[in-house]
């Protein structure tokens, strides 16, 4: 029975695939992202502590544990268009919009602190999802080798199968399981530290695969490729014990092992390599306030994509396969308000807004991950059943800022003056929208 739990649980948390600022989760749990993910010096649950400041789960004392459980949803577009004469002399210009059809993702999360009144010592432990992407575009049925096409009908070029210059079928999916072990100890009674060592365990698996080189059959679906990593976080939480708090944290970078792709081309013939692709350092300021019926927080954070193995480096190789991501780093504001007047019934609001690391000369080399969303609302509320058990409910609601567009790259139009192969007047964008509802439940142990 525990072997079939164990593996149960393992498919739950690496079935996910959700992002908010680049591909990291804006929050963990029903009430952390109904607060828009802020945490790092408001400590309103378990989950938002053990995931944004290790610290402050000194706050708590008592055993707690928590499980939540979301349905997240997402709608991205692919567009492309070339100009005339682009695939060959005397072809037709030609254009389109595809969308994803991948459907909906679950989001799982769990969290335990064990906490003493009078103890300077709180330990905890989760399993986070706390990265992930995915999208489904199907190959474009209006191209060049159909005996039906039609240059003036959508036809988006992007989709195109392999054999008319295209990439076929994009599909993608990443995931990424932390697992963390927290230790806090309260230095004062308003000052403490916090360390978590972190495990992690991520998935990926890319349709074609442009970090493989290409053959003449063009480029190779893989395996999901699995990778393992460790990593930790540090934090500093002061509470005034007046209403105002104050936290920091720093998550350093987690290194991951190389993903190792098994891959097979069109032809039938097989190959294989390796990506390295690691999860960014997150350095996190907060603060917090506590009046009468209102908790207010408010955290910043600094995502470092330039210097992650990944997405630091951008651009062909020699042999015409993706370098990387090459992304620029992040910076993510996260805002909440909850409002406790109501017996039983704490209602919050969330907001969080994050900038766009996709740049307009690699925009073509993120097609598979498109889950880039500037703006997310939040509404969410519990209720508190007993003294005991509390019941969390939220919906996400998420925006890109307008579409993250650039131009369709080729290796063979490389030259000095034109170093990623830039397709003069062509065009590649994408943008989508998100939804998630999720509910979650936390139990107090009785003293």
């Amino acid at each position: 029975m525990k072997k079939i739990i164990l593996q149960f649980g393992l498919v739950l948390f690496s079935t996910f695939a959700f992002s908010q600022a680049g591909h990291i989760m804006q929050g963990v749990g029903a009430f952390n992202m109904s607060m828009g993910g802020a945490s790092t010096a408001q400590p309103l649950d378990i989950s938002g502590a053990l995931q944004w400041n290790p610290a402050s789960i000194s706050a708590f004392n008592d055993k707690i544990i928590k499980f939540d459980i979301g349905l997240f949803y997402s709608s991205p577009e692919l567009s492309s268009s070339l100009p005339a004469g682009a695939m060959g002399p005397g072809s037709p210009a030609v254009s389109g919009t595809t969308k994803d059809d991948r459907g909906v993702s679950p989001m799982p999360a769990l969290a335990m602190v064990w906490g003493k009144e009078g103890s300077k010592h709180s330990f905890g432990f989760s399993a986070f999802g706390i990265s992930g992407f995915g999208v489904t575009f199907p190959e474009e049925t209006n191209n060049p080798l159909s005996s039906s096409f039609d240059s003036t009908k959508n036809s988006n070029p992007v989709n195109y199968p392999q054999q008319a210059s295209g990439f076929g079928r994009v599909e993608s999916d990443y995931m990424l399981l932390q697992i963390g072990l927290t230790w806090a100890y309260e230095i004062t009674d308003k000052l403490s530290v916090g360390i978590e060592p972190t495990f992690n365990y991520g998935t990926l698996e890319l349709m074609p695969n442009p970090t493989a080189n290409p053959s003449m059959a063009g480029y190779p679906s893989t395996n999901k490729a699995s990778t393992t990593g460790f990593g930790a976080q540090f934090g500093l939480f002061y509470d005034t014990k007046t209403g105002f708090k104050a936290g920091v944290s720093y998550k350093t970078t987690q290194n991951m092992s190389d993903f190792e792709f098994e891959n097979t081309y069109l032809d039938n013939t097989t190959g294989s390599n390796k990506f390295d692709m690691d999860y960014p350092a997150i350095l996190s300021f907060g603060l917090g306030y506590s009046k009468s019926d209102f908790d207010l927080a408010m955290d910043y954070r600094i995502v470092d994509y330039k210097n992650t193995n990944g997405f630091s480096e951008t651009g062909w190789t020699e042999t015409a396969s993706v370098k990387g991501f090459g992304w620029d780093n992040v910076s993510i504001f996260s805002a909440g308000i909850q409002y406790k007047g109501i017996e039983k019934l704490p209602l919050r609001l969330g907001y969080t807004y994050s900038s766009n690391p996709i740049n307009y000369d690699v925009a073509f080399f993120n097609i598979p991950a498109t889950a880039i969303i500037a703006n997310a609302f939040q509404f969410g509320f519990s209720y508190n059943a007993s003294k005991n058990i509390s019941l969390d409910a939220m919906y996400h609601h998420g925006v890109s800022d307008g579409k993250t567009y650039g131009q369709i790259l080729n290796p063979m139009a490389i030259s000095p003056s034109n170093p990623n192969g830039a397709i003069p007047a062509s065009y590649v964008a994408y943008d989508m929208t998100t939804d998630l509802i999720m509910v979650g439940i936390s139990y107090k142990f009785s003293k």
